[in-house]
């Protein structure tokens, strides 16, 4: 009787090792990132505390972490952080909207593509700052030029995701659909859609590192408060601590973001059992 007793603590012991494991592991994942950037950070701080670099022109990690410690107190950061976040929020859902909307009819539509995606197309090929006169005559100088500048970064990649996620649904897939007289909405509910998400998950991310990278654009229209000005102001007063720390922040920031929307989309993708997904855990 007490050797069987003791066989479901056992098996307990033994269930609960992969699970002590898989956790260590998802802990230790982020730490792994970590290892490159402080690696790096510690040897230019001994570099330059060694006297082989002055450090005044990229500063050491000791002298930037200064900086940013005076930012907050002063309040400067959080104002500065704020405006950046609003305005990238904005314009990231703009674009997102028009991208989704404008990506699915043209995949979903042969007409619609036909006449719409070689325009898109080149407009794509534009620079960002080639649209920073335009809006500023169109819309000011104000808040709406710098969101629309960032919601035009945003549209292209989900655009783009959206029309080739669709044009790229295999067609033996659609034709079971039509098999089973599915009506259009059923068609895209039930097949066009999951068959999408994946390559809809990658495009908004995508389209997230694009605003991030446009509203840097978006604030040397004669902004007074965000990180892009935390930029300008540094590089005109000589600054280098400054521009090392608003640059920080900008990575921080994007990183934050980039794994909010990875987060909030992963229940979206639990039906996956692809490598990545496996792979992920190891």
């Amino acid at each position: 009787m007490s050797e069987i007793s003791t066989l479901p603590a056992s098996g307990s012991v033994a269930e609960g090792a992969p699970e002590r494991s898989s956790r260590w592991r998802r802990l230790a994942g982020p730490a792994l990132g970590l290892i490159v950037p402080v690696g790096v950070a510690l040897a230019w701080e001994l570099v330059v505390a060694a006297g082989w670099s002055t450090g005044r022109l990229v500063p050491p990690p000791s002298r930037v972490l200064v900086t940013l410690v005076e930012l907050a107190r002063s309040g400067e950061l959080l104002r500065h952080v704020v405006a950046t976040l609003w305005r990238v929020a904005a314009g990231f859902a703009l674009g997102v909207v028009a991208g989704t909307l404008l990506g699915a009819v043209a995949g979903y539509w042969s007409l619609a593509r036909r006449l719409l995606d070689p325009t898109l197309q080149a407009l794509r090929a534009i620079p960002s700052i080639a649209w920073v006169p335009l809006f500023i005559l169109w819309l000011g100088i104000f808040e709406p030029s710098k969101i629309a500048l960032i919601a035009v970064g945003v549209f292209f990649p989900i655009y783009l995701g959206v029309t080739a996620a669709i044009l790229s649904v295999d067609r033996k897939i659609v034709e079971v659909g039509r098999i089973y007289r599915l009506s259009g909405f059923a068609m895209i509910r039930r097949i066009l859609l999951p068959a999408v998400l994946p390559a809809y998950v990658v495009s908004l991310r995508a389209g997230l590192g694009l605003g991030w990278m446009f509203v840097v654009a978006a604030e040397f229209m004669g902004a007074s408060e965000g990180l892009g000005f935390l930029l300008t102001d540094g590089q005109q007063l000589g600054k280098p601590a400054q521009i090392m720390a608003a640059i920080i922040v900008f990575a921080v920031l994007g990183k934050f973001t980039d794994w909010v929307v990875e987060l909030a989309t992963a229940p979206l993708l639990r039906w996956q059992d692809s490598f990545g997904a496996r792979a992920g855990g190891r």
